[in-house]
């Protein structure tokens, strides 16, 4: 059973959000700012936090920072924010993945199993990997889905969780053509449901992502009114 430590000052989020972990048979600890949440944690260390961004004492970016100097162990931010500096920031400083504030609650429990299905299958080396799993080499794109890295041209991409899939889903097979919906479901559990703008937000960042490490990135195909396709270069 992993224990999750959930840090936000919306007293709402962490009752209705502990009740759901519960429910799928984690444990949950809750705390409703970073310095409580600081002090707990370096004694007691849990399996994985999830972090809101904006709190009082100490928000989650400075939690995150003085988490990291001495554990790695995963964290996935909350955010009501739509800038991607605070993402990219987070990202750099180790956050796992962000889920965006309104969220789904079935969507956070699916990006909780995958961050912690990651982590358990980086840290068995030697176990077999699934095709899903195998490390995809496709021109300059190299992703290793175990250990989550990702490179073009041997420089390092920073990905959350569902853009890794998404991007995972087009690079599979190159050329062929991949739907919203088909995208959908890569990324997300059938029981949360998105609309084709949030798939299309996705798109917009792994693409920004890409062309912050060369200008001329143009893998990613859009064919109007069909979906997505990875050219392979």
């Amino acid at each position: 059973m992993a224990t999750i430590a959930l840090v936000d000052d919306d007293r709402n989020i962490l009752t209705s959000v502990s009740i759901l972990l519960e429910s799928e048979g984690y444990e949950v600890r809750t705390y409703t700012d970073g310095a409580s949440a600081l002090s707990a944690l370096s004694q007691t260390e849990p399996d994985m936090a999830v972090l809101d961004i904006k709190m009082p004492r100490m928000d989650g970016m400075e939690l995150l920072r003085r988490l990291r100097l001495k554990t790695d162990m995963p964290v996935i931010f909350l955010t009501s924010k739509d800038e991607e500096i605070d993402e990219l920031m987070g990202l750099r400083m180790g956050a796992d993945d962000f889920v965006r504030k309104p969220f789904s609650q079935r969507l956070l429990v699916e990006r909780i199993r995958a961050v912690l299905r990651r982590r358990e299958l980086a840290a068995e080396p030697n176990v077999e990997r699934t095709e899903a799993e195998k490390v995809i080499r496709r021109g300059k794109l190299e992703m290793d889905p175990m250990r989550h890295s990702c490179t073009w041209e041997g420089e390092p991409v920073t990905l959350t969780v569902t853009e890794f899939l998404i991007l995972q889903a087009l690079a599979q097979r190159p050329g062929f053509v991949k739907s919203r919906d088909q995208l959908m479901d890569a990324a997300y559990d059938d029981q949360v449901y998105v609309d084709d703008r949030t798939i299309d937000s996705h798109i917009k960042r792994i693409r920004k992502k890409f062309r912050d490490v060369n200008d001329n990135f143009n893998s990613i195909e859009t064919l109007y009114g069909v979906g997505y396709r990875y050219r392979e270069v």
